[in-house]
């Protein structure tokens, strides 16, 4: 065969016409730094290898450990920036799948050990059920930070989207259980005055964004000048503590209104668990009794409070219909001669039970009431009874359902507006907003956690009202049947507290206050800029891809 026919053939490549022109050379690749002609600026995921994949997951593990342990009881607050670090050094970069499955072990490895009280008197199911289902929303945390890693200026979207996470949580299902938030963490930390500034969402965005920002200046130091790394973390880990520093002035204590002296009850429950329900009538005894204890105490020249606060369920007998609970509950409040605050449930002859704080007069009696708005789900309320019930029978201890309240409530308590935030409230930011919104100068957080033995649940609970005291720049009187009871200060500090499962009685001067801090005057518009921010962050994920396979 010819050489041109073998040429036409296809086996020896035609010469080109230009003798001097070189050959055609390969596509160069597209530059991963977004620079360069014809690059597309978003560099593909990464993948991992088997080994290197379960080497990540056992680190995001360890870092929700690490955020875990950040948490009261324990003073450890600063581990929650390197925790997150951590899990950013597992999400960078990484496929939006691997991202998922990072965040839910992350999830699992903080939420397992921080909500492991919830089983404490029903077994393993509850809390091993909601720690799942909380994780779940942390793996699509992780899945959002994977996507937007690959942005420049990524752990400004990444703490968006984290904040973002928590919105989610404390809002679905059922009404949402924001308990975990990074905030509540933070009662001693350096950021703690951030939830004067913008509340809950502030705080937590400023911790997220120094642990990713602190994972961004060991990887850029890597390969980057000197002078960039300390630009990035003067941006990323020094603003947020600055800022932190900085918000201090909005936190103070000062009697604006002047003071009052309040008296915080804890009569304790005769035994742990579930079935302290069953010595109702032990239980409203105990805080009578220790209401009595405190007359003959100022009789004999201690101070007299202006107010007392019993906690919730004090009295669960209700006192508009058991003749002998009115009789206790009124003896006690005539003895110590001032108005008190009762938790008591009232019982309709028909529709949902009523958690209820009762304003009592030692004169006229029961006037005003508050009904808890925010009700426990699988607590005080049972979703879907029929099909938990195939999981626990422990269902059937709640027998009727508790119904919400509709307003805030603010009692006039001898000339001090006093709101009430009943237990579970205090996790909500816009139950405790609304509060001090409707006028109140002191928080309440009349609580009810003999459930819970002696488990940490109490200490968390302690912890975010300590931040709702910074927040708001209120003082939180915090009565608890079987502690810990706590006066806390409007800077956060707790001045007195209780130990479990003993009968006492707290009396402290308080500042009263009416001054809005920032937190309280904007709302929910920081979280709802951040949310912004966090769908900006998708939607430049989604333009880059789209470029992307345009350009291919």
């Amino acid at each position: 065969m010819s050489s041109s026919a073998t040429r036409a053939a296809g086996n020896e490549p035609a010469q080109p016409a230009d003798r001097n022109a070189q050959p055609d050379r390969p596509a160069r690749p597209a530059d991963r730094s977004g620079a360069g002609p014809g690059t597309t600026g978003i560099a593909p995921p990464r993948k991992d290898t088997r080994p290197a994949f379960w080497f990540r997951a056992a680190l995001a593990a360890v870092a929700g450990v690490l955020l875990y342990l950040s948490f009261p009881p324990r003073p450890l607050w600063w581990l929650a920036p390197f925790a997150l670090a951590l899990l950013a050094g597992c999400l960078h970069g990484r496929r939006a799948r691997a991202g998922f499955g990072i965040g839910l072990l992350a999830g699992l490895g903080f939420l397992l050990p921080l909500l492991v009280w919830t089983g404490e008197e029903v077994g393993p199911v509850p809390w091993l059920a909601l720690a799942a289902v909380e994780a779940l929303f942390i793996g699509l945390t992780g899945l959002g930070i994977a996507l937007v890693s690959r942005l420049p200026a990524w752990p400004l979207f990444a703490a968006a989207v984290w904040v973002a996470g928590e919105a989610v949580r404390s809002r679905a299902p059922f009404g949402g259980f924001p308990w975990g938030k990074l905030a509540f963490g933070q009662a001693d930390g350096v950021f703690a005055p951030l939830a004067a500034l913008g509340g809950t969402p502030v705080l937590s965005f400023a911790v997220a964004l120094c642990g990713f920002g602190l994972y961004e200046v060991v990887r850029i130091a890597r390969s980057h000048p000197r002078r960039a790394t300390a630009a990035l973390a003067v941006l990323t880990v020094g603003a947020p503590v600055l800022a932190g520093l900085a918000a201090r002035p909005l936190v103070s204590d000062a009697a604006e209104d002047g003071t009052a002296v309040a008296a915080v009850i804890q009569g304790n429950v005769p035994r742990l668990g579930l079935d302290f329900n069953s010595q109702r009538r032990q239980v409203l005894d105990n805080h009578a009794l220790r209401t009595r204890q405190l007359a003959d105490e100022v009789a004999a020249g201690a101070r007299r409070p202006d107010f007392v606060l019993w906690p919730e369920n004090s009295s669960d007998l209700d006192p508009y219909t058991e003749a002998d609970a009115y009789a206790a509950i009124d003896a006690a409040v005539e003895a110590i001669g001032v108005p008190v605050a009762v938790g008591s449930v009232l019982v309709p002859e028909s529709g949902p039970l009523r958690n209820t704080m009762i304003l009592w007069d030692p004169a006229k009696g029961p006037t005003e009431t508050y009904d808890k708005r925010k009700i426990q789900p699988f607590g005080e309320r049972i979703p879907m009874r029929s099909v938990v019930r195939l999981f626990s029978s422990d269902v059937d201890r709640v027998r009727r359902d508790f119904g919400p309240g509709k307003d805030p409530g603010v009692f006039d308590m001898a000339g001090s507006r006093v709101g009430m935030v009943t237990c579970f409230e205090a996790a909500f930011d816009d139950a405790v907003r609304s509060t001090v919104r409707a006028g109140a100068q002191v928080i309440a957080v009349p609580s009810n956690n003999a459930t819970f033995g002696r488990s940490q649940m109490t200490y968390q609970q302690l912890a975010m009202d300590r931040i709702r005291a910074i927040e708001h720049s209120r003082t939180v009187l915090v009565p608890v049947t079987s502690g810990v009871s706590a006066v806390i200060r409007p800077d956060g500090k707790i001045v007195q507290q209780t130990k479990l499962f003993t009968a006492d009685a707290l009396v402290a001067e308080i500042p009263l206050r009416s001054t809005r801090t920032p937190a309280t005057i904007v709302g929910p518009l920081p979280e709802y800029a951040l949310l912004v921010a966090a769908a900006a962050g998708f939607g430049w994920v989604l333009t880059r891809r789209i470029r992307a396979r345009r350009a291919a």
